[in-house]
């Protein structure tokens, strides 16, 4: 099966869509599955309104349309709601052509707590936009009843995974910091309730590993907690094994595949209960969720490590892979995608 996946989060982005995305697509070759992107690369783009550093890309009609052309997919998957999204959405609804779509981003209150729209709205128009879908995939449970209750219909599974190879408890690094330390890694953005975490009273230290707009601010604001910037591959996974605790604040992640990412360097996991860590962790013995991060963040001291590496093998990115093609296969199309002949190659697609 040769399937495109349109998204507007892309490389050099690093967030939770673009690894899922990029490892999905690892796992789906091993099952006999071919994934291209269509991205914002090669579209101009504009700078995002209250987030400095993040642009959004401004596609056109006809090259979204050569693209999906050149690429001759089996199936069409959108991931995102962005502008790239929504072209391909157009796309198809003009060609009567099945599609599909994920709902990975809290994006209503992503915006609200930048007082720009309120949730209702943005709500509204994110149910149109995967009303025409042949099915809307979402992470976990509680999230498919939350937006069942919202009006969201044609609503299924496709849960994530983790790189167990990469993520792992071996050669953690060496911080010369006081014990116990408390970390948590992300974009370090207003959505994603830093100060919950910075504010608390707890002992040893607080590490951020990450970047973005409040950093200056947070750093400012909170001089004893270490904030060590981005990074990535065995560099990142050597610093989260190096912690104590991982502690995941946000209230408004759909999932939050960080939270699998520590566990299978076996760092055990505090966190709010809510979507999110309630399907990640739910009552497994590798965190502990509490109302009270504080409390949360120093029960789950006392948790083994190994029982946190042991329950991240059992959630490999392959699974996930499984699922998300499945979902793809079950589906009929209401007519072939597919046109005469291939017209150009994957590098084409991606611009």
């Amino acid at each position: 099966m040769r399937i495109l996946v349109a998204t507007d989060a892309w490389h050099p982005q690093v967030n939770g869509v673009v690894r899922t995305l990029t490892s999905l697509a690892r796992s789906a070759s091993a099952l006999g599955a071919e994934i291209d992107f269509l991205t914002p690369d090669g579209f101009p783009s504009v700078a995002v309104p209250t987030y400095p550093g993040l642009r959004v890309a401004l596609p056109n009609r006809r090259e979204i349309a050569r693209r999906i052309e050149a690429a001759s997919p089996d199936a069409i998957h959108i991931a995102t709601e962005g502008p790239v999204g929504w072209a391909v959405r157009a796309y198809c609804r003009r060609r009567r052509l099945a599609f599909t779509t994920s709902y990975t981003t809290r994006f209503p209150e992503y915006i609200a707590v930048r007082s720009i729209v309120p949730a209702w709205l943005s709500y509204a128009v994110l149910r149109h936009f995967h009303a025409s879908a042949s099915m809307t995939m979402v992470a976990t449970s509680s999230l498919r009843q939350e937006l069942g209750a919202r009006g969201f219909r044609k609503l299924g599974n496709w849960t994530r995974g983790v790189d167990t190879d990469l993520f792992k408890p071996d050669d953690p690094v060496e911080l010369d910091l006081p014990r116990p330390i408390f970390m948590t890694v992300g974009r370090v953005a207003v959505e994603k309730n830093l100060e919950a975490f910075l504010a608390l009273n707890l002992p040893g230290s607080k590490v951020v590993i990450g970047d973005g707009p409040q950093r200056a601010m947070l750093e400012h604001r909170y001089p004893k907690a270490k904030f060590l910037g981005e990074k990535t591959g065995a560099d990142l996974t050597s610093h989260m094994a190096a912690a104590d605790v991982f502690v995941f604040p946000s209230l408004t992640d759909t999932f939050g595949v960080v939270q699998l990412e520590a566990l299978a360097c076996g760092t055990p996991v505090a966190a709010f209960p809510v979507t999110g860590p309630l399907d990640v962790i739910a009552d497994h013995p590798v965190g502990v969720l509490d109302s009270d991060l504080r409390r949360a963040c120093i029960g789950a001291l006392s948790i083994s490590r190994e029982a946190c590496r042991r329950f991240a093998l059992e959630r490999s990115w392959e699974n996930s892979a499984r699922q998300f093609i499945g979902n793809l296969s079950a589906l009929q199309p209401s007519r072939s995608l597919r046109p005469a002949r291939r017209v150009a190659s994957r590098s084409a697609v991606q611009g």
